[in-house]
């Protein structure tokens, strides 16, 4: 009787053993999963580092799909549960993501659930026509080329700044800029006018006023500069020669306006038949400026006008020697001379052009 009493206390003391080491192995293991979960890299392991969109209207599961998909997470269910007790699954954020090589799971949660993303770079230039715009400046953003163009037409329609369909390219001033993926159409049509105000500053207004003219319509002079010539350096020559012009009130008779006119922008020549479009952009026709400008002109141009040369020339015509240059004058006489210099030397060329493809 006193040795089953003795065995039953010493069986006591080996239960507790045994549920104390089972209790700590699962301690153990459960803290080193939780390691593992929280501090282990699990995103892009042994990769390289990547973007990652996610798109207005995403979910927690189509978050999940995309990581998945896009091999992104090694182990998914260590990341969703960390996810969840961080909430993330309730706070999406739409967003272009910069993930990188080896993030732990935390580290890829935290930036996510605070949307931090990479901005996107967005990029136009070589622009003509205000429909040529949308599909490039929406290219890497979340939104539609539809939900720019609506915005940007409610802004022409409640500005008060003279914007309107034929002038608003002038409120874009070629550049990068820095965007976020989920920018919204109103915002980034506001993000291109705030941008236009800080060009526009104090100096730059003031030579406009100098001018007698409006930002507005140095821009549209300076793409009809820009469309003139290929060498930047002669920009404020011909800048200086169409103030000539509009201060005479002469027509501008600028060829670049009737090829915009017509509208085939792969017009070489332009010829008499042209000269009769009938066009508000037609400035063989009608004095003064177009309505709007022929493209969108580059900011060293917009300077060139603002800085334009004082001089008396009132006509210019390509050299005959094809370099791409002007030759200036303020005498007709002396024009039409330069003009017959070049279309010689052009006839010749042409000639040499047909003797090498006959050969």
């Amino acid at each position: 009787m006193a040795k089953s009493k003795r065995n039953s206390n010493l069986e006591v003391p080996k239960k507790k053993l045994v549920i104390f080491l089972v209790g700590s192995t699962l301690l153990i293991t459960f803290v080193f999963y939780g390691y593992q979960i929280v501090f282990t890299p699990n995103i892009l392991v042994d990769s390289e580092d990547r973007l990652f969109i996610i798109k207005s209207g995403a979910t927690f599961r189509t978050v999940q799909e995309d990581l998945g998909r896009g091999r992104f997470v090694n182990d998914m269910v260590s990341f969703s549960f960390l996810a969840r007790l961080y909430d993330y699954d309730k706070s999406i954020k739409p967003g272009r993501y910069h993930l990188r090589r080896n993030m732990t799971n935390l580290e890829a949660i935290k930036m996510l659930r605070a949307g931090i993303q990479e901005p996107v770079n967005v990029t136009f230039t070589h622009v003509r026509l205000v429909s040529e715009l949308p599909p490039l400046i929406t290219k890497n953003l979340s939104i539609s080329t539809d939900q720019f163009s609506q915005a940007l037409n409610e802004f022409i329609a409640t500005n008060k700044e003279g914007f309107n369909e034929e002038n608003i390219l002038c409120m874009f001033i070629p550049n990068t800029y820095e965007v976020y993926f989920n920018v919204s159409p109103e915002d980034l049509v506001e993000r291109m006018h705030r941008e236009f105000k800080s060009f526009w500053n104090d100096e730059r207004k003031a030579e406009a006023d100098s001018l007698g003219m409006t930002p507005i319509e140095i821009s549209i002079l300076a793409s009809i500069v820009q469309a003139e010539t290929v060498k930047e350096d002669e920009a404020a020559r011909i800048a200086g020669l169409y103030l000539n012009r509009l201060k005479k009130d002469i027509p501008l008779q600028a060829d670049p306006t009737l090829v915009f006119a017509v509208g085939d922008f792969t017009l070489k020549r332009v010829l008499n038949e042209h000269k009769e479009v009938d066009s508000p952009y037609n400035t063989y026709r009608h004095a003064g400026l177009t309505p709007g400008p022929i493209n969108m002109p580059r900011i060293a141009i917009i300077d060139a006008v603002l800085n334009a040369e004082s001089n008396n020339y009132l006509y210019m015509c390509a050299k005959e020697d094809f370099s791409g240059y002007h030759n200036f004058t303020a005498s007709l006489s002396q024009h039409l001379i330069n003009a017959r210099n070049y279309q010689r030397a052009l006839t010749i060329e042409q000639r040499k052009g047909r003797a090498l493809r006959n050969n």
